[in-house]
């Protein structure tokens, strides 16, 4: 009985947890149906209506942005964001945030790596995501690396780390696995590398 239990539960809880996300998404993305004056709005609740205008509104801004005039409203836009005060620190802060994780030429993740966190005899998986800049590298003594830890099961939040480059060690993993390994918990474990069969080496650290 308990086997069967177990065998219904792996084949239900994925699709639950897909289901529930899915659902989430959907009706976050249907608010965008406040926006639509209201004698035009469908008369009876239409789920995923919202979902479908949200979506449509994304890809014909991109159409409409990605020509010489569009380009050169959207520099006009900006120009004016950059010259109201408290709109243009969030505004140009979010700006590169967004740049950096969807721009195709982008790697917001460089690499998977193995740090000791939260203590020393801890260790999790963290992504690469640059060094230390600004006024910050003035004050740290040695080579760092900035690194970004993110919470199980959900990626999407977690801590900015900088961290002592030798402390930082570069994993055999491409960040879709290292990925899909924190959001099952440890649970889906990446293949071994190639070149673990033939004995090979530690990974080297991270550069």
């Amino acid at each position: 009985m308990r086997k069967y239990f177990i065998t219904g539960a792996l084949v239900l809880v994925p699709l639950a947890i897909t289901a529930w996300v899915l659902n989430f998404v959907i009706s976050t993305l249907d608010q965008s149906l406040v926006l639509v004056p209201s004698e035009w709005q469908p008369r009876t609740y239409i789920p995923g209506l919202g979902a479908i205008i949200t979506l449509a509104i994304v890809f014909l801004t991109g159409v409409l942005t990605n020509n010489l005039v569009g380009k050169w409203f959207v520099r006009m836009w900006e120009r004016l964001l950059q010259r109201i005060p408290v709109v243009n620190s969030v505004y140009g802060s979010v700006k590169q945030v967004s740049d950096t994780l969807f721009s195709s030429s982008g790697n917001a993740f460089r690499k998977a790596v193995l740090i000791p966190y939260p203590h020393e005899n801890s260790y999790t998986i963290a992504f690469l995501t640059g060094v230390p800049g600004g006024d910050v590298k003035n004050h740290l003594v040695g080579e760092y690396v900035s690194v970004y830890v993110p919470t199980t099961p959900n990626p999407t939040s977690g801590f900015f780390l900088m961290m002592e480059k030798s402390r930082v060690v570069e994993l055999d993993m491409s960040v879709d696995a290292a990925l899909k390994y924190i959001v099952s918990m440890g649970v889906v474990a990446p293949p071994p590398p190639l070149d673990a069969a033939a004995g090979a080496h530690a990974p080297a650290t991270a550069e």
